[in-house]
């Protein structure tokens, strides 16, 4: 039985540097795609292409492109890959007194400090906001270490005031407890990721994390407010919409790869996730990206 953990992911900013900037593209790819965590907050733009989002607790499908602010020891996967069909990814990483321990502090800053709060959650953005913020991102790759700094702060400021947000996490996994802790959920989120298309039986998981099966789902719907079942069915329903929306693959066999051995209780499943049968799931979005 795979017993993988989540990296703790060591960043370290080039000499003369208090922050990470890192673009990747087709020649360059982002080869960190496992679960990881670390204490910098990370804002991630994907310019293009379609996608799966696992942030903490939190699953879901993003399309044309995607704008994420990702707060300190949020376990999260990469977002991109060969079969996201992405231009580029531009990543910024920082600690939250990059700047020093007391300048978020200064009346200036509060609300680029609020900003920081929310995205204990993971934040998504949307509309107008990715698009500009997006552009803005990308351009940070000509610029001088000093122009960086100042335009990463107009950055935050402007995320900090738009209302095209969506918080990904509410409930928020929060990572900051003991690393005991921290391994364990993050062992149980890795399992999921190689296993979703497999059966998953509670009694595995259990033995997975050292407990007793009751002890397990309630220490998993302590941390998640998921249920373990609903968690893989929903992990499950992303891949599936993933399939739906990206290939031509008959909705039975999307089924059976997705991890569901019933064709019935995935159709039945997937309309109550989505609110829509398979079919009509796919007619939809091959109209969205005419």
């Amino acid at each position: 039985m795979s017993k993988t953990k989540a990296a703790f992911e060591a960043i370290k900013p080039d000499f003369g540097r208090s922050f990470t900037y890192q673009k990747f593209d087709a020649r360059n790819t982002n080869k960190n795609q496992g679960w990881h965590y670390h204490p910098e907050i990370e804002l991630v733009y994907v310019n293009g292409g379609n996608g799966k989002r696992q942030i903490g607790s939190h699953l879901s499908y993003y399309q044309q492109g995607d704008l994420i602010l990702i707060g300190s020891n949020l376990p999260h996967c990469g977002f991109t890959d060969a079969c996201t069909g992405n231009t580029s990814e531009s990543v910024v990483q920082m600690k939250t007194d990059f700047l020093g321990s007391d300048f978020f502090e200064i009346p200036e800053m509060k609300n680029i400090q609020r900003l920081f709060e929310k995205a204990k959650g993971g934040i998504a953005f949307s509309g107008n906001t990715k698009k500009k913020i997006g552009e803005k991102i990308e351009i940070l790759e000509y610029k001088s270490d000093f122009q960086r700094l100042l335009a990463i702060l107009n950055i935050l400021n402007e995320l900090a005031a738009s209302k095209e947000y969506q918080v990904l996490n509410a409930d928020s996994l929060s990572m900051e407890t003991q690393t005991k802790e921290n391994d364990r959920i993050n062992t149980i989120f890795n399992y999921v990721k190689e296993h979703y298309q497999e059966a998953i039986s509670l009694d595995e998981m259990a033995e997975l994390s050292h407990m007793t099966v009751p002890s397990f789902c309630r220490y998993f719907k302590k941390v998640t407010n998921k249920t373990f079942v609903q968690f893989v069915n929903e992990y499950r329903m992303i891949h599936a919409s993933t399939l739906l929306s990206e290939t031509t693959k008959s909705i039975t066999d999307i089924c059976f790869e997705s991890g569901f051995n019933n064709f019935s209780h995935f159709n039945k499943s997937f309309k109550a996730f989505t609110g829509m049968s398979p079919s009509d799931y796919r007619n939809e979005q091959q109209t969205v990206l005419r």
